[in-house]
């Protein structure tokens, strides 16, 4: 059986592109910031394992142009070339010693570069998330209800867990883009999430923080909770684009790389294409 591996570098994407899964859709899409000409920093994979399994991956570049388009690069690359590679290691081990790797090329670039990631290790009916710096996942049900959420390595982020913000302040704090986690830092650590079940119709959201930094999770759930996968993530992108071009008031404002991934299981098998 060929396993489909899809890679996404440097895009400027016009639409959503759907991959099908034994079981599943998954879509993505990818946009270069509204307020520049240069290359697009974000990285992005749907890797295909086994009959029923997926990694579902983005990264988001730091650190300068070149430098942050490599980083991420670097991340999508080694992730890549692990998990098509047969190997006596469990998969988590080989996602685990990939991560090692990159983070040890980055460093090695010398310019202080460095990569934000959001990974799912996707099963027949589960997922097992993997997160570093502020990329994120969210996992939401048809009703709405958010079922899962990663917590960004982030200052701001961890003022909200402990109830020092809200979210409406943090979207508009000042320190929202820095970070204390990343690919290419000497001390990176992989926060790694435990199993996570997923029902039919429950859509599983990986995307950059151009997207968490300009729609609010309740808004993200209400898109993506029903309709067609490749309506959903053009809305979400559409909306995000349009708050980054033009702020309004209260909402927020934040021009960025943008990429999205939404992963949905079917009530029946999909064809594999």
């Amino acid at each position: 059986m060929t396993m489909t591996t899809r890679t996404y570098l440097d895009e400027d994407m016009s639409g959503p592109e759907v991959v099908k899964l034994v079981g599943a859709e998954v879509c993505i899409l990818s946009r270069r910031s509204p307020d520049k000409e240069s290359e697009n920093q974000d990285a992005a994979a749907i890797i295909e394992v086994g009959p029923q399994s997926a990694v579902l991956v983005v990264a988001d570049g730091m650190g300068g142009a070149r430098g942050g388009a490599s980083a991420s690069r670097i991340a999508i690359e080694e992730l890549t070339r692990v998990l098509t590679t047969p190997s006596a290691d469990s998969r988590r081990e080989s996602i685990l010693c990939a991560l090692d790797t990159a983070n040890q090329r980055v460093i090695d670039l010398g310019v202080g570069a460095g990569t934000t990631l959001a990974m799912a290790e996707v099963e027949a009916t589960s997922f097992r998330p993997y997160h570093i710096g502020d990329a994120g996942l969210v996992l939401v049900g048809g009703q709405g209800k958010i079922k899962k959420l990663t917590l960004s390595h982030a200052p701001v982020a961890y003022a909200v867990e402990s109830g020092l913000l809200d979210e409406a302040e943090a979207m508009h704090h000042d320190d929202r883009h820095l970070v204390t986690n990343n690919v290419g830092h000497a001390d990176m650590r992989v926060e790694m999430g435990t199993p996570t079940s997923m029902r039919a119709r429950d859509s599983l959201v990986l995307a950059t923080d151009g997207l968490f930094d300009n729609l609010h999770i309740e808004e993200i759930a209400e898109i993506v909770r029903r309709g067609p996968i490749e309506a959903c993530v053009l809305e979400l992108m559409t909306r995000c684009r349009e708050r980054q071009l033009k702020g309004d008031g209260d909402l927020p404002s934040k021009p960025d790389d943008t990429t999205i991934i939404v992963y949905r299981r079917s009530r029946t098998p999909v064809a594999a294409g």
